[in-house]
Parts: structure tokens; C-alpha cells; sequence
């Protein structure tokens, strides 16, 4: 089969590779919408997780089930599904504890483009398929769609992580597709301020449509006083970090209030520690909790995030900015996603 891979750090290509096998409780599925991602380009650009050679590149889709093991009960052969860009071993010791996203090891839970072959392929295997397919509701646009893959689930975690709760002030840096779905996020879950941290006018607007109240452009000071500034002097209540880099930490930190929580679900590709400033972290009594999480990934988390779509309460059609058609598209759209125009947030290849 012909898929896009990741040939070496630093270099990409078009390969041919044997079709993947479906073992009894796995699926095969082709892709019938994909999406590069900016963690794609830390893979492959910064070596950010080590050097891989001939891996097949891409974690998001959605796609026809094409076949099915033996003892999967819920799926079949035709079947439109959303693929999770993390599919986690259900069965595993940190599933059970409540960390399915790690299962067998420290982010295992993601395989694609990761620890094994990822969708851009013309088809691709799916592990534990009744746990991490699932079903794509009708009528829904497929590029559409694909926003639940990891979009929606990241820029959501990210307001989990913060603990984001009714008249909170709430900070989100970074305004990307996740960042946004976080802006979308925290306004769902009740923030009463909402502050947005970008330059691109087109997530800007975007970013005010999802329930921003106030938009901070990083290039015009340090975002730490300007949020201050508008905030009347008060620190914030949760800040999420969407984007930036390891010193993006110290900005967030300073702040924070007491007591108040960080929830980071930015790829951090490059930089060896993250800095936090002693004394604006209470010289390490301040109370303010740093939590950074991959994606929960699995099949219900997947039907309960579309569900909303589909019932109104989220729009992931703003996010789609630009839409290729042909599988021979899928270099030129993650090349956009590395160079990011300035009218872009996200690109869709349809299939």
C-alpha cells in the first residue's frame, strides 16, 4: 500500500508498505478524511520523540472499517468511524487505575505515528477496535469530524486538567485548533472571564466566537502584565497552555493565583526543562498545581464529544480553514501545517 512516512528526523517521502494484519479483536480502516497536526512536525522536524525511519506519518482521521477481527462484536465491514488519535490497550494495568492514555508505558496509549504506522496510509490498523472506533454520526461532515479525532479531545483535556468551574478567570495560551477547542471548553464549562492568548486575526476571531471575552496578542508585551493589567491587578483563577514552549511555564505561573491550577497539553518539542520561577510559585508553597496530560483517547470519550455536535453545542467547522482533495494532498497539507499561513488553523485532506 502507499502511505506518507516520516523517513528520518528531518525528511519526509511518499513509501510503499506491506498492508497491516487484523488480529481477532483488531480493525483495518480506510481513511476517508485526515489531518496533519502540529505534533506531526515536532515528530518529524524536531525529533522531538526520537528518530524514526519509514514510520508512517498521522494521528488523525476518520475512515470506512474495511475488516474486522474475528471477536469484535459492535463493528463491520462499511462502517464510517472516528478514529481516536489515542487508542489505548483497554486491558491494561494503567487503563484500570485510570490512565488508559499510558497504557504499557508513559504515553503508549498513543500509537500512531508514535509507536507504530499512523493513517496516512490507504488503510491502517486499529487496535482494540470495539474500544477505540466509533461510530461516525449521519450527516456529519467527515472533515468536520475529523476536529474529534484529537482537536476537540486535547483543547478539552486542557480544561480538565485545570479544573476549570463555574466564574472561574481563565486564561488560555495559544490559540491553534486545540487552544481554541480549550476557549470552547472553559466557556462550556462556566468561566465567567476568558482570556485569549494569540496574534493570528483569523483565531482571534475565531477564538471570540468559541466565548473569548478579552484577546491578548503576545507581541505587543509581556502577556503576564497586559493580563494582569485587565484583570484590575488580580491574578487568574486557571490558566491552560495550549501553545508556546518549556518558558511558557514561568509566564503561566506568575500569573496564577494561589490555590489556582495549570493544566498544559502542549507537545513540548524541544528544550530539555521547564522553568518555574520560585518565588511566583510560593518558593514551593503556593498551592498551584501543574498538570500536563495526553488525550484521554477511546471509544466513549469519542461518542460523547461528536454527540455534542450533533445536538448543537459545539461547531468544529471553524476550525477547518482549508480542505485538499486526494490522497497526493497529504504532503502539501502538512507542509501548510508546518510553514502555518496566516489564514490557516487547520487543514483537512479528503479522500
Amino acid at each position: 500500500m502507499k502511505a506518507y512516512a516520516m523517513l528520518k528526523i528531518g525528511e519526509t517521502g511518499w513509501i510503499e508498505k506491506e498492508t497491516p494484519k487484523c488480529s481477532p479483536i483488531d480493525a483495518l480502516v480506510k481513511p476517508i478524511a485526515i489531518a496533519p497536526c502540529t505534533s506531526d512536525v515536532h515528530t518529524v522536524w524536531a525529533g522531538a520523540i526520537g528518530d524514526r525511519h519509514n514510520m508512517i506519518l498521522g494521528h488523525e482521521a476518520v475512515g470506512e472499517v474495511v475488516e474486522v477481527g474475528s471477536i469484535v462484536k459492535d463493528f463491520k465491514p462499511g462502517d464510517k468511524v472516528i478514529v481516536p488519535a489515542i487508542t489505548p490497550d483497554w486491558n491494561s494495568l494503567e487503563a484500570q487505575a485510570g490512565y488508559s492514555m499510558h497504557s504499557n508505558g508513559m504515553l503508549a496509549g498513543w500509537k500512531f505515528s508514535n509507536h507504530k504506522d499512523g493513517v496516512f496510509s490507504e488503510v491502517f490498523h486499529v487496535n482494540d477496535a470495539d474500544g477505540n472506533l466509533a461510530l461516525m454520526p449521519e450527516g456529519m461532515d467527515p472533515a468536520d469530524a475529523c476536529m474529534f479525532s484529537d482537536m476537540v479531545p486535547t483543547g478539552f483535556h486542557g480544561v480538565e486538567l485545570a479544573n476549570v468551574a463555574f466564574g472561574d478567570t481563565v486564561v488560555v495560551i495559544g490559540i491553534g485548533p486545540v487552544g481554541l477547542m480549550s476557549v470552547a471548553g472553559a466557556a462550556l464549562r462556566g468561566a465567567s472571564r476568558l482570556f485569549a492568548v494569540g496574534s493570528r486575526p483569523v483565531c482571534v476571531k475565531v477564538a471570540k466566537e468559541y466565548g473569548a471575552t478579552d484577546i491578548i496578542n503576545y507581541k505587543e508585551g509581556d502577556i503576564v502584565e497586559q493580563i494582569l493589567s485587565k484583570n484590575d491587578g488580580k491574578p487568574v483563577d486557571r490558566v491552560i497552555i495550549a501553545g508556546g514552549d518549556v518558558d511558557t511555564f514561568e509566564q503561566a505561573v506568575r500569573m496564577l493565583k494561589p490555590g489556582g491550577a495549570i493544566g498544559n497539553v502542549n507537545y513540548l518539542g524541544e528544550g530539555d526543562y521547564i522553568k518555574i520561577p520560585r518565588v511566583a510559585w510560593g518558593v514551593g508553597m503556593g498551592h498551584q498545581s501543574i498538570i500536563g496530560g495526553l488525550m484521554p483517547g477511546g471509544r466513549l470519550r469519542m461518542e460523547k464529544l461528536a454527540s455534542m455536535m450533533t445536538n448543537g453545542r459545539l461547531d468544529t467547522g471553524k476550525l477547518v480553514t482549508h480542505r485538499f482533495y486526494g490522497f497526493d494532498k497529504i504532503e502539501e497539507a502538512l507542509n501548510m501545517m508546518r510553514s502555518k499561513p496566516g489564514d490557516l488553523i487547520k487543514p483537512v485532506v479528503l479522500l
